[in-house]
């Protein structure tokens, strides 16, 4: 079963470098694409039968209608192929003691292909990223973060890369009605019903190379081994139930992770209006951290999105509160966010990221090994304001390039004081390079 999986997810890869070779591709920048089964969307419409079936983002996950999508899109065959990337080439410098100076790439490419099969439409997507080999020693520098491990130690002041896989997933979308449809989604590695569209594949998000500092409580689902998903929606609601292997991804990045299922989650998703995606969702995780893996996570999340395309442009927001609490015990951890990008003039893009994020005792030890009778609890509350800028630079249609710059002000609690400051700060400069025509 894994195997034909997998099968399943990489034919769109192998689809579209064969139309590549044979120089058919075409070029499309685009607001989502909610098609009906089987009918291809030509470059610069907009399909709105469900606004649930256009699956341009991770998972099952979405975001408003009107929100744009830069790819490139061909049709073939039948098949309705697309492509979209996404990278950086950062360069961060931070401040005090525990702040670290590293140049990095995040990035990562989705291929995704869409036909009519049957009475419905498969959708196969398989999304990759250069991160092992592109972010050294298994992580970049974020002060105050913390997540996963590296070499057998916790990562603190650092963000993990991303797995080679991120996602290889079918999906299949049968409408029953017309506003009703039922979804099938089966990924050996992808986004079970949590949260909103995960940071990497957000459009409030689209301009900032830097991981959110509340990723661990907020979307860190995003890349999950075994995933299964049930969905059924009517008009503009959608319910969703997933089973997954709850353990985050080990420090090998480049293969295909596996586990037997043991956690599940649950998602409601409103969609009122062209502008609008809101979500509320609950899982529980068993296992997730390598560091204790004893302590199970009910983690509830609720996001709010509203898009609104400018003459010139688009502005893209994102409200986001994430709560996890260990399971049988009393660590209860918060994380709140607010994400805003705005494209003006057509070349230009302005953004901030807001964030209060609650953090543990592990920040104190750093990346040490744990002490015997270590006990993870909430320390304090901190603060991250990100304010940025950049521009698309002059280049050919396909690609999307750009020069910007990001500052980052942190606020710290009491007890963070004397490793780290009142107020350390970030800065990154990057070059960015996106796959499709400018986004306005």
């Amino acid at each position: 079963m894994r195997l034909s999986y997998t099968a399943l997810a990489i034919a769109p890869v192998l689809m579209l470098f064969n139309i590549s070779l044979a120089g058919q591709g075409t070029m499309s920048s685009m607001p989502n694409m909610a098609g009906m089964p089987g009918m291809p969307a030509m470059p610069g419409t907009k399909m709105t039968a469900d606004p649930f079936a256009s699956h341009d983002a991770s998972g099952t996950s979405f975001q408003p209608e009107s929100t744009p999508s830069p790819m490139l899109m061909t049709t073939r065959d039948g098949w309705t192929l697309m492509a979209h990337a996404l990278g950086f080439v950062a360069l961060q410098e931070q401040s005090g003691a525990r702040g670290a100076d590293k140049l990095f790439s995040p990035n990562w490419a989705m291929a995704m292909a869409q036909r009519r099969l049957g009475p419905g439409k498969l959708t196969l997507r398989a999304m990759l990223s250069l991160e092992p080999l592109t972010i050294t020693d298994r992580r970049y520098p974020e002060l105050l973060q913390t997540g996963e491990t590296a070499f057998g130690l916790p990562i603190v002041d650092g963000q993990h890369p991303h797995n080679f896989f991120m996602e290889l997933a079918a999906l299949y979308d049968l409408k029953l009605g017309e506003h009703t449809m039922i979804s099938l989604y089966a990924a050996p590695m992808g986004d079970p019903a949590i949260g909103p569209t995960a940071f990497p594949h957000r459009e409030s998000a689209s301009e900032d190379p830097i991981a959110p500092l509340g990723h661990h409580l907020e979307d860190s689902t995003h890349v999950a081994a075994d995933v299964l998903t049930a969905g059924a929606s009517y008009r503009g609601v959608r319910l969703e139930a997933s089973l997954f292997h709850g353990r985050e991804p080990n420090e090998n990045r480049w293969n295909l992770q596996t586990g037997g299922i043991d956690s599940w989650s649950s998602r409601v998703n409103f969609a009122p209006g062209g502008n609008w995606a809101a979500q509320y969702s609950l899982a529980h995780i068993k296992s997730p951290e390598a560091l204790f893996p004893a302590g199970n996570q009910f983690r509830q999340t609720a996001s709010i999105m509203y898009n609104r395309p400018l003459a010139n442009g688009d502005w893209a927001n994102t409200l986001l509160w994430g709560r996890t609490r260990d399971v049988g015990g009393h660590n209860i951890l918060n994380g709140y966010l607010l994400e805003s990008t705005l494209g003006f003039a057509g070349r230009n893009h302005a953004w901030t990221r807001i964030e209060n994020a609650d953090k543990t005792n592990q920040l104190q030890l750093g990346e040490a090994p744990l002490p015997l009778a270590f006990a993870e609890h909430f320390l304090g509350r901190v603060q991250a304001y990100s304010f940025g800028y950049d521009r698309d630079l002059p280049a050919p249609n396909w690609l999307a390039p750009a020069l910007g710059v990001q500052w980052t002000w942190y606020a710290t609690p009491a007890p963070l004081r004397s490793s780290y400051g009142s107020h350390p700060q970030g800065v990154v400069v990057f070059l960015r390079f996106r796959l499709g025509a400018t986004r306005h």
